[in-house]
């Protein structure tokens, strides 16, 4: 659904440079992992992608055109921090996007589209294991059903690029699991391109299909702000679910 184009793409905040000279291709339907130490500007970079932040220098592109300067519904994105709208039922949370993407004046959808609308979040809600929950409010879902949700509400839009900064750093393990399995299927059956920021290293290669290491390609301890990140490492670890399926028709 999306190609990502990395434009020699410098990021800086005075005379902080954070991300230096990134130069990155992104096929259609890849699964990256990004790994990386503390402040080395792996969430400034998907900032970048999701347009809330701007390149110092250099450009990025999304099938060959220039990344709009704010998110727009083709970009979902996924905190490690629930972003849902705590006065809004589990329902509403995923109608919300619907109609602001449907109805971006008056934010509200009736008649036909709405009923297409509420169709499309009752079969979400079955995808991601809360049709029970509909009616519940966020205070009242656990960590686990909250991020569900979130990642619901992110890829109810469709996206063409999904967007996960650490998005299951606070959950259990148990929990971890399901979510792992949950985030393959959306990828899979959505088609999405998806970068996620990761602490856990084994959890990157599970999940990615490709994996990045951002880090210092430089360091000045008289000048220790003068250098940014970049990718140090760039890793190919699997076919996407697009080449899979090609692979197994082939060989079929």
């Amino acid at each position: 659904m999306a190609t990502v184009s990395v434009q020699n793409v410098w990021k800086q905040y005075g005379a902080h440079v954070v991300l230096e000279n990134l130069r990155l291709e992104v096929a259609d339907n890849e699964f990256v992992t990004i790994v990386g130490a503390s402040g080395c500007g792996k969430t400034t970079f998907l900032r970048l992608l999701l347009g809330t932040e701007q390149p110092s220098r250099g450009q990025i592109l999304i099938d060959g055109k220039a990344i709009r300067p704010e998110p727009d519904p083709e970009r979902g994105v996924v905190f490690q921090r629930y972003s849902l709208f705590p006065h809004l039922t589990v329902m509403g949370n995923l109608l919300l996007g619907l109609e602001l993407k449907g109805s971006r004046v008056l934010g509200r959808l009736f008649g036909a589209a709405r009923r297409s609308a509420s169709m499309r979040a009752e079969a979400m809600l079955e995808a991601v294991g809360l049709a029970a929950a509909r009616d519940r409010y966020p205070a009242q879902l656990s960590g686990g059903m909250q991020q569900r949700l979130s990642i619901a509400q992110a890829a109810i839009c469709e996206p063409k690029i999904l967007l996960l900064d650490e998005p299951f750093g606070a959950l259990d393990p148990g929990i971890t699991a399901d979510m792992h399995e949950l985030i393959l299927e959306l990828w899979r059956d959505n088609g999405m391109t998806i970068f996620m920021i990761s602490h856990d290293i084994q959890e990157s290669f599970k999940l990615g299909t490709r994996l990045l290491t951002f880090d210092r390609l430089r360091y000045d301890p008289q000048a220790p702000e003068a250098y940014g990140a970049g990718v140090t490492y760039d890793i190919p670890l699997r076919p996407t679910a697009r080449q899979a399926r090609l692979l197994r028709l082939a060989s079929g």
